[in-house]
């Protein structure tokens, strides 16, 4: 019955998750305290809220900061978390970001799979239980604004509203998640000697997101003609590139600084491995151009010490295997900022591992070399048994729907469902499926859209019933 009335509402799960992509609700600065992230994000939270109205559902905006949808009745709140918000889009698309275009069966665009259409797939899902189904407990549609940065949305929903009791969010995998890595950013800075022949005059990373690996890099140099040959300093860059490996290019510009332009792909930072970091070869070549000319930086020589190009931190001591993987480290920001050069990473901590251990490891390998250790972003682990009412409940919905056999698993992501107790991440992403979260040409396929609103639908009514 459930499944019967998604396939009816098919194309109009596919027209909302389309019109929902095309608002570029990418995160902006605001000075509207009705609209704490920006216009567009407004217009999502709006375009949502105006669509549960038109559906019979009821709706609140919460101080613009999110929103809410939901029906039943009863004491009881079953909660489903998404959000709006999307990372910026990047380059490369073969296709525009905010077009939402439809081709070979996929639907195209920033926030097609993140979160956007398993959010419209799980509204729908709402639809169909709201109007084929009896149940005894009321079903609340979360809807953050602010998941891509801060947290700041789902943390004012917490002060201000009820916390449901149970239920799901719909920003991860299928066939659903037990374990959670837990999060942490930390800045490394120190002083940047400007005065030196060869100068670092900026670093641009094209504002790039902490939880994204960076694709693009640009630093300008500045050589001291008294001292050093222009011509020469560019041929010794080529060299160190070649002889390294590194996807960067070099140029003089008409004002005589030297422009090095490092190359890489983007990804989730939860998954580093899947991107090609275009920081991180940057700040090798730096520090190699600075031992060529017998020129120190201790930020530069630490991190070619001790991150280099790996993202598994290993040779800082940060070697945790557990059930939950390895930790993983992405390189994501560099700037130069008020005198001082900064690199900002972050980092996934496997579940059984102390936060405070990895901060201490920091703390320990920077102290004595005049670098400054700042931490951010710090998001505690979720762990539930995968032996666990909801975990089993959810795993063998999705193996009924789709005849398989698939076990529990443990992700780097970070997720709504770590913001409330008795609460984990179910889907949307397929098993085996590539993940196309914050990477270009991100997609949701239409088959895997319906998919999951028919899975969602089954999901909210065995947990509401």
């Amino acid at each position: 019955m459930l499944d019967e009335y998604i396939d009816n509402i098919k194309d109009e799960i596919i027209n909302t998750t389309c019109e929902l992509i095309q608002i570029p609700s990418v995160h902006e600065e605001s000075s509207n305290p009705n609209k704490p992230f920006g216009n567009n994000a407004n217009l999502a939270l709006e375009y949502m809220l105006n669509l549960g109205d038109k559906l019979g559902f009821r709706t609140k905006n919460i101080d613009g900061y999110c929103g809410y949808i939901e029906f039943g009745e009863g004491k009881e709140l079953v909660g489903i978390i998404g959000h709006l918000d999307v990372v910026p889009e990047g380059e490369g698309w073969s296709y525009p970001p905010f077009d939402a275009v439809i081709e070979n069966g996929k639907i195209y665009g920033r926030g097609a799979i993140d979160d956007k259409g398993p959010v419209v797939a799980s509204l729908y899902a709402m639809k169909a239980v709201l109007d084929t189904c009896k149940i005894n407990k009321r079903v609340r549609l979360i809807l953050g604004l602010n998941e891509e940065r801060d947290w700041k949305c789902i943390e004012h929903y917490k002060q201000k509203e009820e916390i449901p009791s149970i239920g799901f969010s719909p920003d991860a995998d299928f066939p659903c998640i037990y374990a959670e890595k837990a999060l942490l950013s930390i800045c490394l800075s120190a002083f940047l000697d400007t005065n030196m022949p060869i100068s670092i005059l900026s670093i641009d990373d094209a504002n790039n997101a902490i939880n994204v690996v960076p694709k693009f890099c640009k630093v300008l140099i500045k050589i001291d003609k008294n001292k050093y040959s222009i011509n020469d300093v560019i041929t010794n860059i080529n060299a160190l590139i070649d002889e390294n490996h590194f996807d960067i290019l070099v140029k003089l510009n008409s004002d005589e600084t030297i422009e090095i332009v490092s190359n890489g792909i983007s990804a989730h930072a939860a998954h580093p491995d899947l991107g090609k970091n275009a920081i991180s070869p940057m700040i090798i070549l730096l520090n190699k151009i600075y031992e060529k000319y017998n020129l120190t930086n201790p930020l530069l020589n630490f991190f070619s010490n001790y991150i280099g190009t790996q993202t598994d931190g290993k040779n800082l001591g940060l070697n945790f295997p557990d059930e939950s993987g390895n930790l993983t480290l992405n390189v994501a920001k560099a700037c130069i900022e008020n005198g001082n050069l900064k690199i900002s990473m972050n980092l996934r901590i496997p579940v059984h591992t102390k936060i405070d251990k990895v901060k201490e490891i920091f703390k320990k390998h920077t102290q004595s070399s005049n670098i400054s250790c700042e931490f951010f972003g710090e998001k505690k682990a979720l762990y539930i048994s995968k032996d666990n009412e909801l975990v089993t409940t959810l795993c063998n919905i999705f193996n009924e729907k789709t005849n398989s056999n698939e076990k529990p698993i443990a992700i780097g992501g970070a997720t709504y469902a770590r913001a409330f107790p008795n609460h984990i991440s179910f889907g949307a992403n397929m098993p085996n499926n590539t993940d196309m979260c914050h990477q270009k040409d991100e997609y949701i396929s239409v088959d895997n859209l319906i998919l999951s609103s028919k899975i969602y639908a089954e999901a909210i009514y065995r947990l509401a019933k």
